[in-house]
């Protein structure tokens, strides 16, 4: 153990967990502003797109989002036609997303602003910079999943 107080704005845990909220804000804004869809929703459309089907259970899993969470999302996208589904043939009790017409219109429509809205927010740094941060948030989820896996949390 270590004599150092917990100083709350240097605490890795924090601060990922603050710059994550302050980020998904701005961004959730602009979305809403400009297509009026939230994050949860931007999130499953982005993974339905980038899998072509997929199921809700896999999103969850890739997003760390919760069931209800994703489920309200697929919801909200099924009621505006951006999104359908079909009994999953490889496990009957799951459903597999697709984009409608609708939505892949809309995903082509979101995609360039949300690479532009990126780019704006990360401006400040250059391209091995920001490869540094990926590959590191990268070995943080690994790690963070590895401790999950052997039940080291105590």
């Amino acid at each position: 153990m270590t004599d150092t107080p917990l100083q709350l704005d240097s605490f890795i845990p924090y601060r990922l967990s603050y710059t994550a909220g302050l980020v998904s804000e701005y961004v959730a804004g602009a979305y809403q502003a400009w297509f009026r869809i939230g994050i949860p929703e931007w999130r499953v459309l982005s993974w339905v797109a980038q899998s072509g089907e997929i199921t809700q259970q896999d999103i969850c899993a890739r997003t760390r989002m919760d069931k209800v969470t994703v489920s309200r999302a697929a919801i909200a996208l099924t009621a505006r036609g951006l999104i359908g589904k079909r009994r999953n043939p490889g496990d009957k009790r799951s459903h597999l997303l697709a984009l409608t017409a609708d939505g892949k219109d809309l995903h082509a429509r979101i995609a360039p602003r949300a690479l532009e809205l990126e780019s704006r927010i990360l401006a400040r740094f250059d391209r091995a910079q920001l490869d540094g941060l990926v590959a590191m948030l990268r070995e943080i989820d690994a790690a963070v999943l590895s401790l999950e896996e052997t039940g080291t949390a105590d």
